[in-house]
């Protein structure tokens, strides 16, 4: 099952355009966007393939930390997540399975 997957890490200083944009070329493998320019916290929306919500956090986490080690960002403690499926997204917009 694919997950939409949203996290967010809390930094010890505001991060600039540049490193949220190196964030954003190293999450774009997973489809992902980056968030935080201006901001202490940085954060990404993945897509992943997982059985279970707890499985595509894991998985995104993963994906993130790497990412985030690419870009040269510095590790930070994870202050938010959270996932929701293709099919909770259908439902939710009215959609049919």
């Amino acid at each position: 099952m694919r997950w939409s997957v949203g996290i967010e890490a809390e930094g010890d200083r505001v991060f600039s355009r540049e490193e949220i944009v190196e964030l954003a070329d190293a999450v774009a493998d997973s489809h992902g966007v980056a968030t935080g320019i201006g901001t202490d916290r940085y954060g990404a929306q993945l897509l992943v393939v997982a059985d279970s919500r707890d499985d595509a956090i894991a998985v995104a986490t993963g994906v993130f930390r790497a990412a985030a080690e690419k870009a040269g960002l510095p590790a930070a403690p994870i202050v938010r997540t959270e996932a929701i499926s293709e099919a909770e997204e259908a439902t939710e917009a009215g959609e049919p399975r």
